[in-house]
C-alpha cells in the first residue's frame, strides 16, 4: 500500500515538474495587423533617453503598435514594476533598456514566464543570469568596449603633452555602458606609459552631478589634463566646472566623451572638445524591424550590433543639425 501511495506520488509529481519546465527558447511571436508594445524607459533626465523615448513613439504609428511607455525615473526597482504592470496589461512584446545588469533579471525573467518576448535595448543584464536567445531574444545595440577603445585610441594618438593626467567620469555603476566604456579606455590607455588615470567616479551620466564631481576631483587633481567622460552630458557638466576653475577646455585640458549630442558636436565645433564616439539613441526603426522577423520566424542574431560613427573637430560641424 505505502509503496503504491509513494509510486503515485512520483508520478503526479513528476507530472507537474514536467508541466513548469521553462523552455531553453524564448517565447514567439505571432504575426497579426498590430501589436501591444511595451516600453519600459529607465529615466528622462538627459536628451540622450529623452530622444529615445521618441524614436518609440514616432515608430508606433508606422509598425502598428500600441506603444505603452512608462518612466521608471531612475528607480530599476520601478523600472521593475513598469514592467510587471505592462505584463498584467497583456502586452505582446516588451522592449527593455535595464537601468542595471543585475536589478532587471527579474523583470526579463517574469516576461519570459508570462509568454512574452523581450528585446533589451541599449543596455544588456548580467550574461551569468540571463541569457539571448534562451531568457530573451536578443540585444539590440552598441559595442560600449569598443566605444570606450576608440575614445582611447583618440586620446593616444591626439595628445601632445608628455604626461596625460585622466580624471574618468563613470557613468551609472553597475550598468552595462559604464562597465564596459570604462574596461574599453582603461585598457587600452594602460598600455601607452604616458597616461595615468588618478581618479574615476561615479557622475550617473548625469550633467549637474557631472559638473559636482568634477569640481571635486579638481580640487584633489589641480594638474589633471584630460577628461574622459562615460557621456556627453557629463562631458559639458565637467567644461563648466573647468571653465568656473579658469580653466581652459580644449587647450589646457582635453575633454573626451561618446554619445554624440548636439551640445557635444557644438563643443567640440567650439574647440572646448576633442573627440565624442557616437551612440545613437534612435532605436525605434530598428525594434520595429528586428520584431518583425521575429515574429516571421527569423532566427535572430543574440546581438544585433549597431554601428557608431565617430565625431571630431574635422566632421562635428557638418552633423550638428542632425543631433538630439
Amino acid at each position: 500500500m505505502n509503496r503504491t501511495l509513494l509510486l503515485a506520488s512520483a508520478a503526479i509529481f513528476g507530472f507537474a515538474a514536467s508541466a513548469v519546465t521553462v523552455s531553453a527558447e524564448p517565447p514567439p511571436l505571432a504575426q497579426k495587423e498590430r501589436y501591444k508594445v511595451g516600453f519600459s524607459q529607465m529615466e528622462s533626465n538627459n536628451p540622450w533617453r529623452i530622444a529615445e523615448t521618441k524614436s518609440f513613439h514616432d515608430t508606433a504609428e508606422k509598425c502598428n503598435w500600441d506603444l505603452i511607455a512608462t518612466d521608471a525615473a531612475g528607480s530599476a526597482a520601478k523600472q521593475v514594476a513598469d514592467v510587471d504592470s505592462m505584463i498584467a496589461q497583456g502586452i505582446d512584446v516588451l522592449f527593455l533598456p535595464p537601468r542595471e545588469e543585475k536589478p532587471l533579471i527579474p523583470a526579463v525573467k517574469k516576461a519570459k514566464a508570462a509568454g512574452i518576448p523581450t528585446f533589451l535595448v541599449d543596455r544588456s543584464v548580467d550574461p551569468n543570469s540571463a541569457k539571448a536567445g534562451e531568457d530573451f531574444v536578443a540585444f539590440l545595440g552598441s559595442d560600449f568596449v569598443d566605444q570606450g577603445r576608440r575614445v582611447a585610441e583618440w586620446t593616444i594618438e591626439n595628445f601632445k603633452g608628455e604626461k596625460g593626467v585622466i580624471v574618468e567620469l563613470e557613468g551609472t555603476t553597475g550598468s552595462s555602458p559604464a562597465n564596459d566604456r570604462k574596461k574599453g579606455f582603461d585598457e587600452r590607455i594602460a598600455k601607452d606609459p604616458r597616461f595615468t588615470i588618478v581618479a574615476s567616479q561615479t557622475g550617473d551620466f548625469a550633467r549637474d552631478l557631472g559638473r559636482q564631481v568634477m569640481e571635486t576631483l579638481l580640487q584633489a587633481h589641480p594638474d589633471v589634463n584630460i577628461v574622459y567622460a562615460h557621456n556627453d552630458e557629463m562631458a559639458i557638466g565637467a567644461i563648466q566646472a573647468l571653465e568656473l576653475a579658469g580653466r581652459k577646455p580644449g587647450e589646457d585640458v582635453t575633454i573626451v566623451s561618446i554619445d554624440g549630442t548636439r551640445d557635444a558636436l557644438q563643443a567640440i565645433s567650439d574647440g572646448k572638445m576633442g573627440v565624442t564616439v557616437e551612440s545613437s539613441p534612435f532605436f525605434g526603426p530598428l525594434a520595429c524591424d528586428v520584431m518583425k522577423r521575429y515574429a516571421a520566424g527569423e532566427k535572430i542574431e543574440p546581438w544585433v550590433q549597431v554601428k557608431d560613427r565617430i565625431f571630431t573637430k574635422e566632421n562635428a560641424a557638418d552633423h550638428i543639425a542632425e543631433a538630439y
